[in-house]
């Protein structure tokens, strides 16, 4: 792989932190205000987390087209198709609202699906061209621009969801729109190396690659992790509307969620370069199991935040740890279709943990929702010690 310019290294962090920042944002307003408008608009009341389902839904539909544009004609390009539908889909959404359209709101959340889809494959663009020695700091730094998405997400929910009187969230949603127009503008600047005809021939058999046992293992500590964050992120908002607590409160915990998913990306990077991505990806489950654990013990407002911040945390050292081995999993003319494979299992998984949540809390309560993320953080867990015992077996 060309190894860019030390210039052009830094400048590309910078605009893709940036973005990841702006972008980010998207995915806040959907999380944030999704599961409230589909209770407004549904037919049904068991469909109200529908929309969020759907939004992962077009995460995981997305991915291999984002990969394929990108191996054909680089990954600015992937990008500003990605910010085009960021664009679309407040639009959209601020239609559905206005036209108390249910079905044009799921659609609008798809459009947000395949906008963040876009959006995670910038950990692994700030990859490209780095030295390997650097790669996971330089993917973890990136990530990082999400703490900036979780204050701007909520506060634009927050100062904007009654300015449109009485079509609640329309203008939240224009607003997203204008901070998607904004992210492509930045997104404009970033160089990266151009495909070589390598990777347009694409490399060894996806089929080969996908039976590493260490790629295995990345892909279902990632898919666990990522799941579990948003079957508990879906849930969480309508469940404290439930309890009786305020959307300002919603917000504010969502705002806090989001911050800690991001935050500790600026020394993620160095801790996975010191004590191994496996060790990383183990401290995430525990602290995925911890929040669960801390939201069993009550439903007041302090009970709700806590159990977000913990699962913020515990999905950033589970899913940046998870990426990290992914990158040592592939050869440099394969990592478009490789990331993209595993983005797609780790989405397709999100998408049914996400249509799990919405009818678990429907149908039975929000303690039924924790108890029940014990049983894939279980699997996570005997995974990656299997994976962990063997490479001690080698060493």
């Amino acid at each position: 792989m060309q190894e860019l310019s030390s210039r052009d290294q830094r400048g590309n962090i910078a605009r893709l932190t940036i973005a990841q920042a702006l972008a980010g944002a998207n995915s806040v307003v959907v999380y944030a205000t999704g599961a409230i408008v589909g209770d407004m608009l549904a037919p049904d009341k068991a469909l109200a987390t529908l929309p969020i389902s759907i939004f992962v839904v077009g995460m995981a539909a997305c991915i291999m087209p984002v990969g394929a544009i990108a191996r054909r004609y680089g990954r600015r390009a992937a990008f500003l198709a990605g910010t085009g539908c960021g664009v679309l889909v407040g639009l959209l959404a601020a239609a559905a609202i206005v036209s108390s359209s249910f079905w044009l709101f799921c659609l609008a959340t798809f459009f947000g699906g395949a906008y963040a889809a876009v959006v995670l494959s910038f950990r692994f663009a700030a990859a490209d061209g780095v030295s390997p020695a650097l790669r996971p700091r330089a993917l973890s730094f990136v990530m990082g621009g999400g703490v900036v998405a979780g204050v701007v997400g909520p506060q634009l929910v927050t100062h904007t969801m009654y300015l449109w009187q009485p079509h609640m969230f329309a203008a939240t949603f224009l607003m997203q729109a204008v901070v998607a127009a904004l992210s492509a503008l930045v997104l404009m600047g970033v160089r990266l190396p151009s495909p070589t005809p390598a990777e347009v021939a694409m490399g060894r058999p996806l089929s080969v690659i996908a039976r590493q046992p260490l790629f295995i293992t990345a892909v279902i500590c990632g898919a666990v992790s990522y799941m579990l964050m948003n079957f508990l992120m879906t849930a969480a908002p309508l469940a404290m509307h439930i309890c009786g607590h305020s959307q300002e409160n919603a917000n504010l915990g969502l705002q806090w969620h989001v911050i800690a998913m991001y935050a500790p990306s600026f020394f993620t990077g160095r801790l996975i370069v010191r004590f191994g991505a496996g060790r990383i990806v183990a401290a995430g489950l525990l602290l995925t199991g911890l929040s669960a654990a801390v939201g069993l013990t009550g439903v007041d407002v302090a009970s709700f935040w806590l159990t977000l911040v913990l699962l913020g945390v515990g999905w950033n050292f589970g899913f940046v740890g998870a990426s990290a081995l992914v990158l040592e999993c592939h050869r440099p003319e394969e990592k478009t279709r490789v990331q993209s494979l595993n983005d797609f299992v780790v989405f397709g998984t999100m998408a049914v943990g996400s249509f799990a949540s919405g009818g678990l809390l429907a149908a039975y309560d929000w303690d039924t929702v924790l108890w029940v993320s014990f049983v894939p953080l279980a699997l996570a867990v005997v995974v990656l010690a299997t994976a962990a015992s063997r490479a001690r077996q080698r060493a």
